[in-house]
């Protein structure tokens, strides 16, 4: 029998076999990110470690410094436990994060799935940020809140958490999220001062569904990634382990498009309007994220395809990459005098770089030529607000996400034989996009520049769709046909795709 050893982790102490790596541990007290997945490339798992651990390892002294090991700094996901040791780390959830829970709710028909004297609630599980509101059945929000998803432990994106859940963590997974939602509906009815919820409902991209309701995603990982299962289900709240629901409380996930085009994309369609009888106009709706869903409306057909774009936009496989956290910078100008000027939420010391502020910095870098059009970045790396700098790596990984978002949309267009300037308008949804600067998104090429004028930002369109099914059970009926209605278009082995591309790496 394995040696057992106790590891006080944020002042809990924990019972662990001998061997144990750190980032196994960190689950127990709220989690922290592992970007990479824990293997050791991101190196932004960091904490500080005494006792009995194993030597740090190569991938530690690439990214530590001796100062910083000395001090006691460690990777969790490559230090282990050998015998009895002490860890401490922050806990994400206490920094307050801009994690966007708004988006208008379009005039609707109320019928809500809750009870005249209740109140029911909207989730939106992201595969980085949650987002959940309470309403009351006269349509009036009661309360809001949002967290970070506890899952970016196993990794920032679905890949990573799939490789997770295969390698037996699908109910450790489970039980992360569930437990995340479970805590965002209880801080709903504590604002609030209701009680609990009589009725939810719970969009999110279909892995993110598949790991909530712990669903092999096996069919997932190879072609012909067939989902086990669309959803479009209504499951009891005992189902899910929500514990501060009545047990039968009805929870209800919306259906999914395809594999990689989820629940969130359907109801983020809704809350745009899209699918509607007078709806003839050219509209693409983009979802900017890890995972970046695109939409097309035209002539009466519906149009989805999905390219993974990666963590880059939401801060991870950045070398100072972080989330809109105090301390993130979220916007950089270029000033009178060509150097650049740069804003750091909270009025904080700057210590990394968010989303928004990367694309800014990479039009800035463009516009101060210290980026040429091809990615060659002339000083490796560039400071941006010091400490904070950018690498050439990290130009190169916002080629890749850019590159992949706007050649989806392209792809899209071409599939359905519509010339871009008949796109009257260009959606854009998420927690990301809200916070784009539209024309520094068009100046790298995230976004076409023909659209740049055409742009309208939607806020969390997935959670107001998400908000209209609870409030009105009949629109359940009009996701189904959206969901049913929308071709997938497959982006593998897509020529146009292929090439649109290779085409739009360059800025």
């Amino acid at each position: 029998m394995a040696e057992r050893i106790s590891v006080t982790l944020n002042g809990r102490v924990l019972s662990c076999e001998a061997g144990t790596r750190l980032s196994a541990l960190l689950p127990a007290a709220g989690g922290r990110p592992l970007p990479c997945g824990g293997h050791g490339h991101c190196g932004k798992c960091r904490v500080t470690a005494e006792g009995a651990l194993t030597p740090p390892t190569a991938a530690e002294r690439r990214h530590l410094t001796e100062a910083e090991l000395a001090a006691g700094v460690r990777l969790a996901c490559q230090a282990a436990a050998l015998g009895d040791c002490t860890v401490s780390f922050g806990d994400a959830d206490t920094m307050r994060a801009q994690i966007l829970t708004g988006g208008a709710l379009p005039p609707l028909t109320l019928a809500p799935r809750f009870g005249a004297d209740g109140c029911g609630a909207a989730v939106d599980v992201g595969t980085t940020t949650l987002a959940a509101r309470l309403y009351d059945a006269a349509g009036r929000l009661l309360a809001e809140a949002s967290r970070l998803n506890p899952q970016s432990a196993w990794g920032a994106d679905v890949v990573s958490r799939m490789e997770a859940a295969l390698a037996g963590q699908a109910g450790a997974l489970a039980a992360s999220i569930r437990g995340a939602v479970d805590g965002l509906l209880a801080e709903l009815s504590a604002k609030a001062g209701t009680g609990a919820p009589q009725a939810v409902v719970v969009t999110g991209n279909t892995v993110m569904l598949h790991l909530l309701t712990e669903t092999d995603v096996e069919p997932l990982t190879h072609a012909p990634f067939a989902a086990a299962r669309l959803f479009g289900e209504t499951l009891p709240a005992r189902a899910l382990s929500l514990a501060s629901l009545d047990p039968e409380t009805p929870v209800f996930l919306p259906p999914c498009i395809a594999s990689f085009v989820g629940a969130d994309t359907v109801t983020a369609m809704l809350a745009a309007g899209f699918g509607e009888a007078d709806d003839t106009e050219t509209r693409l709706l983009c979802d900017i994220g890890t995972n970046g869903e695109t939409v097309l409306s035209h002539r009466g057909r519906l149009y989805a395809c999905s390219t993974a774009a990666g963590p880059a936009f939401e801060g991870a496989g950045i070398s100072m990459g972080m989330g809109g956290l105090p301390g993130a910078i979220d916007r950089v100008r270029v000033a009178p005098d060509g150097t650049l000027d740069a804003h750091v939420i909270g009025g904080a010391a700057p210590v990394g770089i968010c989303g928004s502020g990367l694309i800014d910095a990479v039009a800035a870098l463009l516009e101060t030529e210290a980026l040429d059009e091809t990615g060659y970045l002339e000083d490796d790396p560039t400071p941006i607000l010091p400490p904070v700098s950018l690498t050439q790596a990290d130009i190169r990984a916002v080629q890749l996400a850019k590159s992949a978002i706007h050649a989806g949309l392209r792809t899209l267009l071409s599939a359905a034989g519509a010339p871009i300037g008949e796109v009257r308008a260009l959606l854009v949804a998420g927690g990301f996009g809200s916070y784009l600067d539209v024309r520094a998104g068009a100046r790298i090429g995230l976004l076409p520049q023909e659209l740049a004028d055409r742009v309208r930002v939607l806020g969390n369109a997935a959670l107001a769709g998400a908000s209209m099914l609870l409030l009105s059970r009949p629109l359940e009926a009009v996701c189904r046909t959206l969901a049913h209605r929308t071709e997938h278009v497959s982006l593998a082995a897509n020529p146009v795709f292929s090439e649109e591309y290779m085409e739009r790496m360059l800025f």
